[in-house]
């Protein structure tokens, strides 16, 4: 075993540390534990033996500082270092406790505890200290006065004891049970039945108690409860120790073997977030105790009994060279504890020594020890008297220090500066031996430091500190005035907010194209960008709108309503709030770190262009797995199959899944090879060329090449060998993807300077091409021409255009016959060279052209952005403007722009920083079926069961649709929404006393009512569900949209509860079929529903009756005036205001003749507003004032039927005036059911016998 690393000054200790002591032995224990210890007859006093002065403590390495003997020859059982004060504790086999004071373990108290019994646990509290022995718990005070003796049955026997608060303790040992005592009135306050009896160990968290069982277990349990919520089957023999850190248990303990119970050296860990184990920890000692160490990092204390510590990390290899031996004077170790402040350790040996190892010279035990009381000493008069009446007394006598020199205390601040630490630079030769398995290196230790401790240098430059290699929010290092200018169109677009919300903002000013921008002011909308980029992929865009699903949050459900908005846009923005809301509700996107809080985003804490990577490979997945159950094989009608339709294909497999062979091989001949497959790749930058700056030209092909094709040296299990063994794992391409996605991975000023440096060199030979090299300022307008070079660039009208280039427009790959990737830049030269046509000739070639780059926007002014250029195609032009051509975008949030195709891929490292890159294989679009069918089918309009479980004991407010009421294009639907909120909104109060907004409240739909608008049944909703939500609601607006605590709760809803999908997908469907929506103030309706509806399909009473530049009238006051209807009394009822904009649209078409006569209906318009003028807009209390008009209108007759069904029957409601009637009708579904019809039936006061019939099956 290798001890070269340890203290020299440890080899000064003999082995036999006190070759005189007192040989007698205590009579309750064995004689053999002096067997190897010679003793002096003549007996030795118990003061604590002496050490050599002259000890040497390493500062940060643990050593032996002291030792003492608690009780000669008595075995010590247990140590606790005392919590509040600077004090040891030790009790022994005997029953007798000793406290030793300070690290020079001065002797403080020595008391009995038990006559008997050996004491098993000691634990310090505030006044005293609690000991445990068999079956007995004693408070004593630090002293050796008794507080109280607690005495438990005879048959109990005690292990264990946790403080679960200052005045509750658990006590547990090898019984069935674990008993609650209170401190306070010293008695039994609960007793919890334990299923596997033998508790020895208890640890506690803030999430759980730990007991650890005598058969091998570990258990898990509650903490108010006490119930077990896990439980970890360590070891088959039996658990000698466990500790809890953090995330981490680690435990030690013996297996079963042939010829009994033998030490396990395997630490078994586990990870207590995913409740499972890690990799067991081996290491080189026989493990008996262990501890965290959590001083710098989580490391792990092993003691084995005969002396070896070793310390270690739980999830890395354990280093024989971190191995030291404590030197007992007995043949075992019986105890181990940690002080509370890490410095000391205390060890108690079979022979009764107490052993004290630390870290420092002058060790601490606690980080805020109080003042420990000692018995009061004779007071002696040391100082002679002063008699203050003579004046020659001589101030010298005076034990006060007398300076002339300026106290330190009164240095001026304005001469002083602070100086806060710095990190110092890593290792020059760690940085040449690092190897990089992902974004973790990994390099051997130079030892040139101690452990985890740095140096710590007042006087170093700072210029050393400024070339670090830190990965900071700009890949170019942080600088507080940049001299670079942000282009106007990449700065960060925000929506500016006036009384009418987004009416009245301007955004044709920033897109002037068809095409739809997403706004940005929703959370989580740093993702606008990658939408608009998945969007514009044709097979993406056609084939995610194909996918529908049962699953609530389907973030590919939700990607195909956002891609329909994008579809029937033109021009005005649409917003992602629905897609972004189940991409919140999604576990895996938090755990990534996806989901960012408001202030970080809007402060652009943390680095967009890492999280836009993470988001990229996030939702590549997501899509992949939510359309893996799709059955969708007639989609792709591509030659030859991907095998990656084995595990479970899907569309996003076809696309983007790139098929591997992952080879491992070990030094030691074994090769492994394995098969699997990747949706994206990550650059990896040649070894050395960061730091290289004489300018070695590497192609972008060459840098992908090596990316797809890695190669890397790790350490990776040989099953050959039976262990972790260096090993060279290589990857090799059986099937190319039609997408290419890649993550640059530009994180810092590295990889930002390789960028940088490659750019120029490209410049230069593109200089070189014209004749010579030369400054792009010498070229005259008369002399730009063409330029052609290796790099894919191709007739710029300018040199300036090739400035900060390096990606090409186009690749070729070729996948050779010995599982080789040829990767190479494929120039408009190539094209003329070998034609367009004979790039897929050759079978395994393929030529990729760029369709998207993603860039992080480096702003210090508005903390970043992101933004993507796309080359939007061909079919997207047809659509939406008539032309066949093809042009690359600016997309930015809401701001849309066309460029030039090289300022897609010019990137000026000092603010435009590439993140995430799109290459498709040409003709991508014939080798998929393209075509749209309309998922949504009508059975969504039919009956549906309510989340609510109390619904059915309710009346419903609503019938749906039957078979033959099914709309038909140009029907009329009434609808009206009400929302909740769930942020509020942020205002600023300018100078002049206006109010500014911010940021607007975010809303959610809680309530939609959709109402029928002719046929026999006008008036009566067929939709009216209320929105489950899972979001916090802040405020539910009672007063404005009737909803109230709890209807939106599945528990105690007594409303017909549904998803947001399920009635999203209703309106989907009427939209879909070409049905008019008729409402009052629909825009907003629409709006936070996160629907785009065409503006032919909607009648909004709010613009039927308005006057241009006059105010908006609320749907009441137009009730009262046109309709003598009083409406939205205490709260609003969807129901009431949508069948009420109905009978409006009516009145409408009534004044205006159909709008035939717009000069008479604009005479009553003119009235309207004169009326609301001296009304003040208010609609009058019923006694005060009746309304100005009376129509024949239809009242309201509100029947409440309640009809009991027979098994056999259905309902069939025939309602008159006073008639209810069931005729036997045979149901194809039999179900006994009470219903409870409560409607609104509208007809005329002169047709009230007039039947009306309305069927409904169950």
């Amino acid at each position: 075993m290798n001890f070269e690393g340890l203290d020299p000054g440890l080899a000064e200790f003999s082995p036999a540390m006190h070759s005189t002591l007192d040989p007698v032995l205590d009579a309750h224990l064995n004689p053999s534990l002096l067997q190897n210890v010679e003793l002096d007859p003549e007996g030795v006093a118990l003061e604590a033996l002496p050490v050599q002065e002259s000890v040497h403590i390493m500062e940060g390495v643990y050593s032996e500082l002291h030792s003492v003997v608690a009780e000669v020859g008595v075995p010590v059982s247990v140590s606790h270092f005392d919590l509040h004060e600077e004090m040891l504790w030790v009790g022994s086999h005997g029953g007798h406790a000793t406290s030793f004071f300070g690290p020079a373990l001065e002797r403080y108290s020595s008391f009995q505890v038990n006559g008997s019994d050996d004491i098993r646990q000691i634990q310090s509290l505030e006044n005293g200290i609690l000991f445990l022995t068999k079956n007995n718990l004693k408070y004593v005070a630090r002293g050796g006065l008794i507080i109280f003796d607690y005495l438990l049955d005879e048959s109990e026997d005690l292990h264990s004891l946790l403080l679960t608060d200052n005045n509750t303790l658990l006590v547990g040992g090898l019984q069935n049970h674990i008993l609650e005592l209170d401190l306070n009135t010293v008695q039994e306050t609960q007793k919890y039945a334990v299923e596997t009896p033998g508790v020895t160990i208890m640890r506690q968290t803030n999430r759980f108690f730990f007991c650890g069982h005598t058969s091998g277990k570990v258990s898990l349990r509650d903490l108010r409860s006490f119930k077990v919520e896990h439980e970890f089957d360590a070891f088959s023999g039996s658990l000698s120790d466990f500790d809890v850190h953090g995330n981490l248990l680690a435990a030690c303990g013996f297996s079963s073997r042939l010829t009994g119970l033998a030490c396990d050296r395997f630490l078994k860990v586990y990870d207590l977030r995913m409740m499972r184990a890690i990799t067991p920890l081996q290491v080189h000692v026989d493990p008996a105790f262990l501890r965290f160490i959590p001083t710098y990092t989580s490391r792990l204390a092993i003691i084995s009994q005969s002396g070896q510590c070793q310390f270690c990390e739980p999830t890395g290899l354990a280093n024989p060279a971190d191995i030291f031996h404590v030197n007992p004077v007995g043949p075992l170790l019986m105890t181990f504890d940690v002080s509370a402040s890490k410095q000391a350790l205390a060890f108690g040996d079979s022979e009764g020594c107490v052993h004290l190892w630390t870290d420092s010279p002058e060790p601490s035990f606690n980080p805020y020890s109080r003042e420990t009381e000692f018995a009061l000493p004779c007071l002696v008069d040391s100082l002679p008297p002063l008699d203050w009446s003579q004046d020659l007394l001589p101030l010298s006598l005076i034990p006060v220090p007398l300076t002339t020199d300026t106290l330190l205390s009164d240095w001026p601040a304005a001469n002083s500066a602070p100086a806060p630490r710095r990190a110092p630079p890593v290792d020059a030769e760690i940085l040449r031996t690092m190897k990089k398995v992902g974004f973790i290196g990994y390099a051997p230790n130079p030892r040139t430091r101690l452990r985890n401790q740095i140096p710590y240098r007042l006087k170093e430059s700072d210029h050393e500190f400024d070339n670090l290699s830190q990965v900071t929010e700009s890949p170019t290092g942080r600088e507080e005035e940049p001299l670079h200018t942000v282009s106007k169109k990449y700065r960060k677009v925000t929506i500016k907010y006036s009384k009418l919300g987004l009416e009245d903002f301007d955004f044709k000013h920033y897109n002037k194209t068809l095409f739809a921008g997403l706004e940005p002011h929703i959370p989580n909308a740093y993702c606008n960008c990658m939408i608009q980029v998945l969007y514009f992929l044709e097979p993406v865009r056609c084939l995610i709108q194909n996918h529908l699903c049962q699953k609530e949050f389907c973030l590919a459900c939700e990607l195909g309503f956002l891609f329909h908005m994008l579809d029937l846009s033109r021009g005005d923005p649409c917003q992602g709030s629905n897609f972004l809301r189940a991409f919140r509700t999604i576990p895996e996107a938090s755990a990534l770190g996806l989901i960012l809080a408001d202030s970080d985003e809007a402060s652009g804490k943390g680095s967009l262009a890492r999280l836009i990577q993470r988001w990229n490979r996030f939702i590549l997945t997501q899509l992949h797995q939510d359309m893996q159950e799709l059955e969708v094989p007639q989609a792709y009608r591509g030659a030859g199959g991907s095998s990656f339709c084995s595990s479970g294909d899907s569309i996003i497999g076809q696309l983007f899944s790139c098929e591997m062979e992952n080879c491992s091989l070990c030094r030691c001949g074994s090769e492994t090879v394995r098969a699997s497959s990747t949706l994206l790749f990550t650059l990896s930058y040649p070894e050395g060329s960061i730091c290289d700056k004489t300018g070695k030209n590497y192609e972008f092909a060459q840098v992908l090449k090596r990316s797809i094709c890695l190669e890397q040296n790790t350490q990776a299990w040989c099953d050959n060998c039976e262990k972790y063994q260096p090993t060279i794992q290589t990857r090799n391409i059986r099937h190319l993807p039609d997408i290419l996605v890649i993550n640059c991975e530009v994180n810092s000023s590295k990889e930002a300077d390789f960028w940088r440096l490659q750019a120029e060199v490209a410049f230069k030979i593109a200089v070189k091409k014209i004749g010579g090299e030369m400054k792009s300022k010498e070229f005259a307008l008369a002399d730009r021409k063409e330029l052609r070079s290796s790099e894919g660039f191709l007739c710029c009208s300018s040199i300036e255009e090739l400035k900060n280039v390096w990606l090409p427009f186009s690749i070729r790959m070729k996948m050779t016959k010995n599982k080789g990737l040829d990767v190479c830049n494929w120039t408009d030269e190539h094209e003329v060279q070998w034609g367009p046509a004979r790039a897929e000739e050759e079978h395994g070639v393929y030529v990729y052209d760029l369709m998207a780059t993603v860039v992080h926007i480096l702003d210090s002014r508005t903390g970043g952005s992101l933004v993507a250029h796309i080359k939007v195609g061909e079919t997207y032009h047809q659509r939406k403007e008539g032309v066949t051509h093809q042009q690359w975008y600016l997309f930015n949030d809401f701001l849309i722009e066309p460029i030039d195709k090289y300022e897609a891929v010019q990137f000026d490292m000092n603010w435009k920083v590439p993140a995430i890159l799109y290459y498709v294989k040409r003709n991508l679009n014939s080798r998929y079926n393209l075509n749209i069918k309309n998922p949504i089918e009508a059975s969504v309009l039919l009956a549906e069961a309510s989340l609510a479980r109390k619904q059915r004991k309710t009346h419903t407010t609503f019938i749906p649709l039957m078979l033959n009421e099914m709309p038909q294009v140009g029907d009329l639907v009434g609808l009206d929404a009400e929302f909740v909120t769930l942020n509020e909104e942020e205002a600023e109060l300018r100078s002049d006393g206006t109010k500014s907004t911010i940021k607007p409240s975010q809303m959610s739909v809680a309530r939609i009512t959709c109402v029928r608008g002719q046929g026999p049944n006008e008036g009566i909703p067929f939709i009216d569900d209320y929105i489950s939500t899972q979001e916090q609601v802040v405020d539910y607006l009672t007063q404005y949209s009737g909803i109230k605590p709890g209807d939106l709760d599945a528990k105690i809803s007594s409303k017909h509860l549904t998803t947001l999908k399920s009635t999203y997908l209703k309106l989907r469907f009427l939209i879909d079929i070409g049905v008019k929506f008729v409402g009052h103030g629909l825009q907003k309706d629409f709006r936070v529903i996160n629907l785009m509806v065409p503006k032919d399909q909607v009648l909004d009473t709010v613009y039927l009756f308005h006057m241009p530049r006059k105010r908006m009238i609320s749907l009441r006051f137009l009730a009262w005036y046109f309709l003598d209807l009083k409406i939205q009394g205490e709260t609003h009822d969807s129901i009431e205001d949508a069948r009420t904009a109905l009978q409006l649209y009516r009145k409408y078409l009534e004044l205006s003749k159909n709008g035939t006569e717009p000069e008479s209906f604009h005479k009553v318009l003119k009235g309207l507003y004169e009326k609301g003028r001296k009304m003040d807009w208010r609609v009058p209390e019923p006694e005060s004032q009746t309304s100005p008009k009376r129509s024949a209108l239809v009242p309201s007759l509100f029947t409440l039927v309640s009809v009991i069904l027979s098994p056999d029957r259905c309902s069939c409601l025939l309602l008159s005036a006073g008639t209810v009637s069931c005729p036997p009708f045979q149901c194809s579904v039999p179900r006994t059911e009470r219903w409870l019809l409560k409607s609104a039936l509208p007809c005329p006061l002169p047709d009230l016998d007039l039947l009306r019939v309305y069927r409904r099956c169950y």
